[in-house]
């Protein structure tokens, strides 16, 4: 029976973490019950920096459960970041990340342990359907997977960030060190074997979501910026497609000054020019900045979270950071 870690990333969840911890330890009694798993199966509480009870709340359940361990950022970093600290510090054959708002369908991870169990190494959740949404939350959702496959980022449809990971792919994840975290893009690049496991996504228990428009499109954003080098070519055919038109312009231009009366002088020689190499010139230095703004943040290699304390702390090692020197 494989020994399974289950990563729950939490940022001001008091409203749904008890109701979180009973139902999931549950489902895991009942798996471990039909020697699905291993009765040795943990359960890792990442607190993002909350700023409610979220961390008073773990720790009461690592008293009441020695299954649970706590993970306590020094400060807020992130979904993404909290959820790589869980990933690289939990111990088991198969680590599963789900969120804490108990959307994702829990049915879904016994899918996920039998597909582990015949050889795959990633096991992605994808959501059948989005008929819960509200039609413009469907509409930007899918509309931001398919920009970001249009953009050359290879993601799966539909997909967030419930999946399973087997212990090798684990360790392949820790050789990542870039500091512009989407993880949703990195996973595919492992290159394991990998298979989907369709599942009903639910209403949200309680509290709300932490994923807003606002930090949606900063997603998209990081995931295109991130893994597409896209961007950056459409400004070659932007100015090409405008060094045409300009040239269209202008040879108009010439005819009306040489075969009618309606030329107005200097028009054609000032605007022209000015609006098109303009609006080219900006659209290009703001795109060749991102990307540079990227690189300047790559460099610094900065952690990508601190860990501020860890229940119970087997090593005794209050603080630890995401990039460990190299052995």
């Amino acid at each position: 029976m494989i020994v399974l870690a289950i990563v729950v990333p939490c940022y001001n969840e008091e409203a749904v973490l008890p109701e979180m911890t009973k139902r999931l330890f549950s489902f895991l009694d009942d798996l471990a019950h039909r020697q699905l798993i291993s009765e040795a199966s943990r359960v890792y509480l990442v607190d993002d920096g909350s700023q409610d009870r979220t961390w008073s709340l773990i720790a009461q359940q690592v008293a009441i459960d020695s299954r649970v361990h706590g993970i306590k950022l020094s400060r807020n970093r992130g979904h993404q970041n909290a959820l790589l600290a869980g990933l690289l510090h939990a111990e088991g054959d198969a680590v599963i990340s789900i969120d804490a708002d108990l959307q994702d369908d829990l049915n879904a991870i016994e899918q996920m342990v039998e597909e582990f169990n015949v050889g795959k190494d990633i096991v992605y959740g994808v959501r059948k359907q989005r008929d819960r949404d509200t039609r413009f939350k469907r509409m930007t959702a899918e509309g931001y997977y398919r920009l970001l496959v249009m953009m050359g980022v290879e993601v799966v449809f539909n997909h967030a960030d419930y999946r399973l990971l087997s212990r090798r792919a684990i360790e392949a994840l820790r050789q990542f060190r870039e500091v512009n975290l989407f993880l949703r893009a990195v996973i595919p690049l492992l290159g394991f074997s990998s298979s989907i496991v369709y599942y009903q996504r639910k209403e949200r228990f309680a509290g709300e979501s932490k994923y807003p428009l606002r930090k949606m499109l900063s997603l998209a954003w990081q995931g295109i910026t991130s893994f597409s080098a896209v961007p950056l070519r459409m400004i070659t055919v932007a100015g090409f497609m405008i060094f045409l038109g300009s040239l269209s312009i202008t040879v108009w231009a010439i005819g009306i000054r040489l075969f009618s009366d309606q030329a107005v002088p200097g028009w054609a020689s000032t605007v022209v020019p000015i609006y098109l190499m303009g609006g080219i010139q900006l659209l290009g230095i703001g795109v060749i900045g991102e990307y540079l703004a990227k690189t300047y943040m790559e460099t610094k290699a900065r952690p990508l979270f601190i860990i501020e304390q860890q229940i119970p702390d087997k090593n005794n090692e209050p603080m630890k950071d995401a990039h460990p020197p190299h052995s």
